[in-house]
């Protein structure tokens, strides 16, 4: 996906590291994105048949920690890809 979205023009990043700041102490070993793109979207990639509820919650936090606005979850096992990217706001 990133290959992709590179030669479609687009800025991607993968595995960046999110650092997480709890009362005055920074943890950099915190979270990690699959795919940030063009430092606004964030991207989390799956391939499963059951997509774990846990993951709509990580997307959010990611959401919260870089104040970003945008991301995505998308499952690749899916016949149609549409019915596999479910779409999140902060």
């Amino acid at each position: 996906m990133a290959h992709e979205l590179r030669k479609a023009g687009f800025d991607v990043k993968r595995q960046i590291d999110i650092a997480i700041v709890y009362d005055g102490i920074q943890f950099n070993e915190g979270l990690r994105l699959d795919l940030l793109v063009n430092d606004k979207v964030i991207c989390e990639l799956k391939a499963v048949e059951i997509v774990n509820p846990v993951w709509a919650a990580q997307i959010i936090s990611h959401l919260k920690l870089t104040g970003l606005n945008l991301g995505y979850l998308i499952n690749f096992n899916v016949s149609l890809i549409k019915n596999g990217i479910k779409r999140f706001r902060n």
